[in-house]
């Protein structure tokens, strides 16, 4: 039996998937938590064959979090449950030890296809990111481009595209609002653009930031 920890922000999705796999004989979940700090520490005490981790989490994200569970249980085998379909956070996740990725998109099938794959050994990424990244390569430049940015930058951008200001986004990642200005500028510098209109146009436009 596959021991699971998940973890994630949204106690709603905490506990649909504990539902729903603790249904399949082949799995149990055998614990579940809403922050990072505890992720590493339930990781570290229990270890489990694999967990479920959310990108957004707090204090710190999901890809610390990846990092820290490596280092104190390296047996145990993680995979990004996200809502970001950047190849970016997946290439990051994978970086620091991460062994699947798969999007809030994917289906049930294929997270328990992860889990079963990622138990065994093996790498698994959602046939969402396999095609986005399949994109990405026919664009290395802003494939390269993209990779220069830095997690918290990644994190403005979604703001951005949500229609987020400056000032919003300065509360949602509790920054200050100069902070933000300084992260768009190196954003602007990263990808070679001259300004927030062309910005825009370039997160619409590319299926890399889609």
């Amino acid at each position: 039996m596959i021991s699971i920890l998940i973890a994630d922000d949204h106690k709603l999705i905490r506990e649909t998937w504990t539902f729903i796999l603790n249904r399949d004989t082949r799995f149990k979940v055998i614990g579940n938590c809403s922050n990072s700090e505890e992720a590493v520490k339930m990781s570290k005490d229990k270890k489990p064959n694999v967990v479920l981790m959310d990108i957004n989490m707090t204090p710190f994200s999901g890809i610390e979090a990846t990092r820290q569970i490596r280092e104190v249980s390296p047996e145990t085998h993680i995979i990004a449950v996200t809502m970001h379909s950047q190849p970016a956070y997946a290439k990051k996740m994978l970086q620091l030890g991460a062994s699947g990725y798969v999007t809030k998109n994917s289906s049930r099938e294929e997270m328990v296809t992860a889990i079963l794959e990622v138990s065994q050994g093996n790498k698994f990424i959602c046939t969402e990111m396999k095609e986005l990244i399949s994109e990405a390569n026919e664009d290395p430049s802003s494939m390269s481009a993209i990779n220069t940015l830095t997690e918290r930058e990644m994190d403005v951008i979604n703001l951005i595209k949500q229609g987020s200001s400056s000032k919003d986004i300065s509360l949602k990642l509790d920054i200050s609002i100069k902070t933000v200005e300084v992260h768009r500028h190196n954003i602007l510098k990263k990808l070679k653009l001259k300004n927030a209109a062309s910005l825009i146009h370039f997160m619409n436009s590319s299926s890399i930031l889609s």
